[in-house]
């Protein structure tokens, strides 16, 4: 079983500029992909980045250029941070990851909110 805590979320305008962070309670070394996920009200739940065990990142279409996702090994946490955000980047963020045993776990989530 891994726990995952997100922090960092929270109200920014439009333009403006997050830093999400995900602690995970076991080693990133049992752990393969890291990625973030968001969902929008009456949207389904859709992929933002992630990262490899190697360090290989993917994005979404719409974060290309603007997000930049990174794991810390060593201290079992992956960021995401997030430039330019738009009115259309509000959602629960929530971060993913998949172990070794080929299992998935997902944090409670924290929102992000842009005004416009």
């Amino acid at each position: 079983q891994v726990q995952l805590v997100e922090s960092g979320g929270g109200l920014v305008q439009a333009g403006g500029s997050l830093r999400l962070s995900c602690v995970a309670s076991r080693s990133f070394f049992s752990m393969n992909d890291m990625g973030w996920y968001r969902q929008a009200p009456g949207k389904q739940r859709e992929l933002v980045a992630k990262i490899t065990r190697g360090g290989r990142t993917n994005y979404a279409d719409s974060m290309k250029g603007r997000d930049t996702i990174s794991r810390d090994n060593a201290k079992n946490t992956v960021y995401l941070q997030m430039n330019s955000l738009k009115p259309e980047d509000t959602a629960v963020y929530y971060c993913n990851a998949r172990g070794i045993e080929g299992l998935d776990y997902w944090g409670q989530g924290t929102q992000v909110t842009v005004s416009s």
